[in-house]
């Protein structure tokens, strides 16, 4: 068996009995000797930190895989300290048919033994994952439905962000407003994508670009995150009753069901903040989708 020694130490860990990076080699080496292990290259990230993956040892010791057959460390934590780099560098090991041994953890996936515990870890990382990824939904869900503050997407173009609220961008938000108003007034999706291209330096403007902004009901005030529309805090570009009307147009030439339907039911949320005894509507327009 080929080994490749890994040894790292970050700042924190320089001061810690037996974190050492020589004490490191020296037992990965005396444990290849006891096991009749050829050492085929030593690996050293000296003052780099276990979350970083941008390690030059370890990147060349992955660079030379075809050099070696296991990975070899002192403990698992040396070689990465988060739980889904480490399955992610797990995965492309198996990919390569290289193993992964840990000495103190008595962890070789060479072994039967080993890949079952493997298999441990990974599901306890898998269920660590699930178990953020909900409670960022769930406080997501509870952002979305108060409409206080971003929900982590860049901000949209028109916009920016100034303590972490959304102000409006004095450059672009007269872009949005003219994109409003030439699309009621009929100017197809096209017309308008390739006149701002030309115009407007810096940006490439399609017709999908200028579809998701008039489709977005951020410019109108409120927020929308998987199906929870709210009025927001943000100063509006445009106002309501141009945003329905808008979305009416779409509805009106929309033919996938779900598209439409997904528009339908926004269209029903703007209609129920607006209040049924304001007017929504325009005279017909000639524009194409």
């Amino acid at each position: 068996m080929r080994a490749a020694l890994y040894a790292r130490v970050s700042t924190e860990d320089q001061a810690k009995e037996g974190f050492s990076l020589e004490a490191q080699i020296d037992k990965l080496r005396s444990y290849c000797d006891a096991r009749g292990w050829q050492v085929a290259g030593e690996y050293i990230d000296d003052g780099y930190s276990g979350r970083d993956e941008a390690r030059p040892a370890y990147s060349r010791m992955m660079e030379e895989r075809e050099a070696w057959d296991t990975i070899l460390v002192l403990k698992m934590d040396r070689i990465h300290r988060n739980s889904r780099n480490f399955m992610e560098m797990m995965d492309r090991l198996r990919s390569w048919e290289r193993e992964f041994t840990s000495m103190q953890e008595s962890l070789d996936t060479g072994t039967a033994m080993g890949r079952f515990v493997m298999d441990i870890i990974q599901r306890i990382a898998q269920l660590e994952s699930e178990q953020i990824a909900e409670r960022v939904y769930i406080g997501m869900q509870q952002k979305a439905k108060s409409g206080q503050g971003h929900l982590g997407s860049p901000p949209p173009y028109g916009y920016r962000y100034e303590g972490g609220e959304l102000v409006v961008n004095p450059e672009q938000a007269p872009v949005v407003q003219e994109i409003y108003r030439r699309y009621l007034h009929g100017d197809p999706l096209q017309w308008i994508a390739v006149d701002l291209t030309r115009r407007l330096a810096g940006r490439s403007w399609s017709i999908w670009s200028v579809r998701y902004l008039l489709q977005n009901p951020v410019y109108a005030g409120y927020t929308y995150w998987d199906g929870i529309l709210t009025e927001g805090e943000h100063e509006p570009l445009v106002s309501a009753h141009d945003y329905a009307q808008v979305l009416i147009y779409f509805i009106e030439r929309t033919r996938a069901d779900s598209s439409r339907r997904r528009l339908e039911e926004l269209l029903s949320d703007i209609r129920a903040t607006i209040g049924p005894e304001q007017h929504i509507g325009y005279e017909a327009v000639t524009n194409e989708v």
